[in-house]
């Protein structure tokens, strides 16, 4: 204020001496720039003038408003700096206003930056369900999640809603599905195009015939397919005619179709190597159907559990059909005789042969088995010797392996005949799946 108000009293003083000077003269004639008090000779006084530090000596020289403001805003910013590094120094509590920092730019890509291509190769290693979490960030990352290109393979073993999951899996373009022992409920599926199913499991799970055909009907690339246990229909059996690339079929213990379907589907798969057709609800002429249209480039078959529907004549026109058989099964067939011998000894490349229970053959025929069928090196009779009368039979027939393998193993993707817990226990024909769900 003081020195504002110097600077009012030295304009006013310059202002009467140039009235009394030059007071009859026109304003535009008054000589200004040669004025010894005018404003500017005033300024450049101002700009001549030693640079000050603190506000008192700017009273001392002359100098404009603005200088001034200037000199003020300079001081207290010098003083503001000197109390950021004082802050509760001396145990005084100060309350100072920082100012606020520019944010750095982050270097580098974002998520939204990655091609889909770099993104999918990420995705891939992530368990199930994390992939399924990932799915509700955002639109482009649904998509991505359910790219066919990471749902090749999917194992669902274990889960409890297996309904809307396995409508959802379905949809993805799934290759490798994997899901024995299932609930299967509530699941009504309507593909609107072919599925690239290569392999299923759905062994012995729990699913309505009308379900079932809403996905056999869809698929065309079947090569291994197990259908074990579950009730089928003529619809399901045709519709496997379609997937003539099919090369492993377990249907072991299914039911519901005639003679007639499986006539069909048997004349259109003719690429089958292995086939489990055991225990069935065969008649005698869905036996001699097996026999007659079998596929003969057939490896290993299951003809089990047909007691009394399975003749000598039909093991004669299987035989002379199907020179490839490597592992045959016999077992549970009442009618066979020791005179079959001969016939089986046709088969040169027979290695594996399981006549358990076959209660008409004498033990005493079997000694001579080895010698009849060279090729042999594993048998199965289990019911027909007596654990006493083994080791005479094994004495005997040094070059078989006798009762090694009570379970089967033709055609299923998981043989019982191999200890749980390990890698093939959750394996499907001994291709493990990529996404699994976790049990916790």
């Amino acid at each position: 204020m003081c020195l504002l108000y110097c600077l009012f009293e030295r304009i006013r003083a310059a202002i009467q001496l140039l009235t009394a000077q030059y007071g009859g003269m026109p304003l535009q004639d008054l000589p200004l720039l040669s004025v010894q008090g005018s404003m500017l000779h005033l300024t450049k006084k101002c700009n001549k003038r030693k640079p000050t530090s603190c506000p008192s000596d700017g009273l001392e020289v002359e100098c404009t408003p603005t200088d001034y403001i200037q000199q003020c805003s300079q001081h207290h910013k010098y003083q503001r700096m000197l109390i950021r590094g004082k802050e509760n120094d001396d145990n005084q509590f100060v309350i100072a206003r920082r100012s606020r920092r520019k944010r750095e730019t982050v270097s580098g890509l974002s998520w939204d930056h990655l091609p889909d291509e770099l993104l999918l190769k990420i995705l891939f290693y992530l368990p199930l369900q994390d992939l399924l979490k990932m799915a509700s960030v955002c639109k482009r990352w649904h998509c991505l999640v359910f790219d066919e290109s990471l749902w090749h393979s999917v194992d669902l073993e274990g889960l409890v809603h297996m309904g809307p999951a396995l409508q959802q899996v379905l949809k993805t373009g799934v290759r490798q599905l994997r899901c024995p022992r299932a609930f299967v409920d509530k699941l009504h599926f309507k593909s609107t195009g072919p599925l690239q199913v290569v392999q299923m499991d759905l062994s012995s799970s729990i699913i309505s015939v009308a379900a079932l055909e809403g996905i056999i009907v869809s698929c065309t690339e079947l090569q291994d397919l197990s259908l074990e246990g579950l009730q089928l229909s003529d619809t399901i059996i045709l519709s496997l005619a379609k997937n003539g690339s099919l090369k492993q079929l377990n249907i072991s213990g299914c039911s519901g179709f005639s003679s007639g379907a499986l006539e069909e589907m048997l004349k259109s798969c003719q690429r089958i190597l292995q086939l489990n057709i055991s225990w069935c609800d065969f008649t005698s002429n869905h036996v001699k159907n097996v026999a007659r249209h079998l596929s003969p480039h057939v490896t290993h078959l299951n003809l089990s559990g047909y007691r009394e529907n399975l003749t000598l004549d039909d093991i004669k026109v299987l035989v002379s059909r199907c020179q490839n058989i490597h592992t045959l099964d016999l077992s549970d067939s009442t009618l066979l005789m020791a005179e079959s011998f001969p016939v089986l000894a046709q088969l040169k490349c027979l290695q594996h042969l399981s006549l358990s229970r076959c209660y008409h053959i004498h033990p005493a025929a079997l000694s001579d088995l080895a010698k009849t069928i060279p090729s042999l090196f594993m048998l199965d009779v289990f019911g027909l010797i007596n654990d006493s009368h083994l080791p005479a039979l094994k004495k005997e027939m040094p070059h078989v392996s006798i009762n090694s393998r009570p379970f089967s193993a033709i055609a299923r993707p998981t043989p019982a005949s191999r200890g749980t817990g390990n890698y093939s226990d959750s394996a499907m024909w001994s291709r493990k799946c990529r996404l699994r769900v976790r049990l916790i």
